[in-house]
């Protein structure tokens, strides 16, 4: 029992990638800078949006320029992220990177992509590796009755691929459904439910050793932080359910304590509703109940309802940086990062560690410092908490 012994990685969502020129200028301007800081070998879990993806397979020669690059970098590759399939950065993403959602063939033609350009871009002693994506869709889209089953046959289709892609290639992609407030699945609860459900109908096609194999889990702490969520219990009940995390985002949220009489944290959350992307928002109620909120904004703030208003907590994806115990006068989920952390050391197998705060483009006072600086000090941070884990 002991966490992935890979090099960590950082997902590089957080720079633009529009393009492979445009990804290979994030690697060479920020990646190799922090690499040098982290002072520890380190991977890139790179984020290859879908005209990113078909760029690198138009030619062998385009796939193996940037494969090359990354060696010639001191970097590896274990991990990607295709969760964002378009323009992660454009003026407005919110609910659009939830499109295509995973009733739609072409959510599986670009996962499947991925797939084949990761085998390639592996080192060449690795015989494993993993995709992230998305919870299946967002609850606030209207969805037909037989949506789950859409999303179902999909993913059936892509652990089907993976099969015969380790077949080709000796090598295991798996993939990472991640849950995530709002969204289809956005609970353990939820999550577990649903694989139960795709379980038996693989099963029901002969499918079942495939799907169990191929896809799995993405655990993102800050997502299930959000849902007031005991790490350690679901990070147990998920392995009891037979449902493999194959990927962990070491993330963290944002935690309003005590919103009544805080005033300052609220006014400092003001500067935390952007238009970029969702900033779902959870509050506890002095019950224990939640209440949610679709996107952090200046009304909810301003003139909450009432069950936020009498709240003990609200927690806001917003992912900061995972070495922050606090932020002003907002706490983070850092301590929930180290129970997740110390929850996965136990398991009996290692999913791959990225590091993944996407939000430094838009985070306040970010100006002030320099993003290969603030990245490297995360990784030391979440080296330092893993280390913690494994020695216990």
């Amino acid at each position: 029992m002991a966490l992935s012994p890979l090099p960590l990685s950082y997902c590089t969502n957080v720079h633009a990638g529009r393009s492979v020129a445009e990804v290979e200028q994030g690697l060479e301007r920020y990646t190799v800078a922090v690499k040098a800081k982290f002072g520890a070998p380190l991977a890139a879990g790179l984020w290859l949006a879908r005209p990113v993806a078909d760029e690198l397979a138009q030619t062998p020669q385009v796939l193996q320029s940037f494969s090359d690059g990354l060696r010639r970098r001191g970097l590896t590759c274990h991990t990607l992220n295709a969760f964002p399939y378009g323009d992660f950065h454009s003026e407005r993403v919110k609910e659009n990177v939830y499109l295509p959602d995973w009733s739609q063939p072409r959510r599986r033609a670009y996962t499947e992509r991925c797939a084949t350009l990761l085998t390639a871009l592996l080192p060449q002693d690795a015989t494993e590796g993993s995709i992230s994506t998305l919870p299946l869709g967002f609850k606030g889209f209207d969805h037909p009755p037989d949506f789950i089953d859409r999303c179902i046959d999909q993913l059936v289709g892509v652990a089907t691929f993976l099969a015969d892609l380790r077949e080709r290639t000796g090598m295991t992609v798996r993939l990472g459904i991640e849950p995530e407030p709002m969204c289809v699945l956005e609970t353990t609860d939820e999550t577990i439910i649903f694989f139960r459900r795709l379980f038996a109908a693989a099963d029901e096609v002969g499918r079942g050793e495939a799907v169990r194999e191929h896809v799995g889990m993405c655990y993102d702490v800050c997502h299930q932080a959000v849902e007031f969520e005991d790490a350690a219990a679901c990070v147990a009940a998920i392995d009891a359910a037979g449902v493999r995390i194959n990927k962990v985002h070491i993330s963290c949220a944002l935690q309003l304590d005590h919103p009544a009489t805080n005033a300052e944290g609220r006014e400092t959350l003001l500067r935390y509703a952007e238009p970029r992307y969702l900033h779902q928002t959870i509050a506890r109620t002095r019950g224990g109940d939640l209440a949610r909120y679709v996107d952090l904004d200046e009304n909810l703030i301003r003139r909450p309802p009432a069950e936020f208003s009498q709240s003990d907590c609200w927690r806001v994806h917003f992912h900061v940086p995972v070495d922050a115990e606090r932020i002003g006068p907002l706490a983070t989920t850092r301590p929930e990062l180290r129970k997740a952390i110390a929850a996965v050391a136990k398991l009996s197998y290692a999913p791959h560690l990225e590091v993944e705060t996407y939000t430094w483009e838009v985070m306040p006072g970010r100006q002030s410092v320099e993003l290969s600086e603030a990245l490297a000090r995360e990784m030391i941070a979440a080296r330092a908490m893993i280390d913690a884990a494994t020695a216990r």
